[in-house]
């Protein structure tokens, strides 16, 4: 928040007439012996006088806080004592968490497509974040409608309403020449972003681990039933995992910090792990053996011609592009290290929930 512009009227100052008995005045001081110095009871008074700046009090709207991420990142805001205002389609079907800091919840409405709708949420806020993603389009749910066109409908608002602080969600791999789809329209996200609210600090995870992830659970689920599982590409595709509670306290010291504002982070885990390695270290934990199958990538782009066509798709052709290239840290970008976070190590967690 700027600071008042307008410059404190001086303040006349009084003389006393010295009581009897008392030392005379001093002598003014001369140019050269520069001015005499404050009595200290003036000094205190003068002190005292100053106005005392108060902390404002943390509101943020948060768009796709019901999400796994979202879930962690709310649960921290109201142990800060924050009030969260979460902007979604349907919020009579939110379970709003009971607040455990003197903060609290707000179900807002609000569809990424309706401007004004986006431009309510986020009015009165002091922040605003956006986790909204998805993996594979359906119907009007492109990756250019919510990347892109959602993401600088929001940042736009948040502009607009004054916000001090806004953090986008984009993703390791993001780059405007990626064969695929999702990381294209995640670069042209962080552009749009940057173009309506340049202040905006901006996060890039790797894969996102914890209870009730996507990754691990997907694969855990089918090897209960699967006498193997695919390695596709050969399995050698190599990630850097990030805990779902580091992302959540990450997002948290940006909207604290502004010296984070218009930076892009990189989030990923202290481990650098293969496809395949990752699959094997869930076998060992679930104590399963499983026949881990390579699958070449073009019969794999097969498959997701067809498995995309379902409601929910377990595998789409622009998934593949993304598994030929490595979704690790570039080293180029800040990361949790430099926001005072130790990355939470994938042997800490996975075990308590696989």
């Amino acid at each position: 928040m700027a600071e008042d512009d307008a410059a404190p009227k001086p303040k006349r100052r009084q003389t006393r007439k010295p009581r009897a008995g008392s030392a005379p005045p001093a002598a003014p001081a001369t140019e050269d012996e520069g001015p005499a110095p404050a009595a200290p009871v003036e000094a205190e008074a003068a002190a005292a006088e100053e106005p005392v700046a108060e902390a404002q009090p943390l509101v943020v709207t948060i768009f796709g806080g019901t999400g796994f991420i979202g879930r962690r990142l709310v649960a921290r805001l109201l142990e800060a004592g924050a009030t969260v205002k979460l902007a979604t389609r349907d919020p009579k079907s939110v379970k709003v968490p009971s607040a455990t800091g003197g903060g609290s919840v707000e179900p807002v409405m609000a569809s990424l497509g309706d401007q004004a709708a986006v431009a309510a949420a986020v009015a009165g806020s002091t922040a605003v974040v956006n986790l909204v993603g998805i993996l594979y389009e359906h119907g009007e749910q492109t990756f250019a409608s919510v990347h892109v066109e959602g993401a600088r409908r929001i940042a736009a608002a948040a502009k607009a309403a004054g916000v001090g602080r806004l953090v986008h969600t984009s993703a390791l791999g993001a780059s405007a020449s990626s064969r695929s789809s999702y990381a294209r329209t995640k670069a042209a996200g962080e552009a749009a972003v940057r173009e309506a609210f340049p202040e905006a600090s901006i996060i890039r995870p790797s894969i996102v681990f914890g209870p009730e992830d996507d990754f691990f659970n997907r694969f855990a689920s089918m090897a209960k039933i699967s006498p193997a599982l695919p390695l596709i590409g050969g399995g050698t595709t190599r990630f850097q995992p990030v805990y779902v509670d580091d992302v959540a306290a990450a997002i948290v010291r940006l909207l604290q910090d502004d010296g984070t504002a218009g930076q892009t982070y990189e989030l990923g885990g202290p481990d650098v792990r293969s496809f395949k390695e990752l699959l094997e270290m869930l076998l060992r934990l679930k104590k399963l053996s499983r026949a881990l199958v390579p699958i070449p990538f073009f019969l794999a782009e097969v498959q997701g011609s067809f498995l995309q066509m379902l409601p929910t798709p377990p595998l789409t052709r622009d998934q593949v592009e993304l598994l030929k290239t490595d979704n690790v840290l570039s080293g180029a970008l800040p990361g949790l290290a430099d926001l005072g976070i130790t990355p939470t190590p994938l042997e800490a967690v996975l075990p308590t929930y696989l």
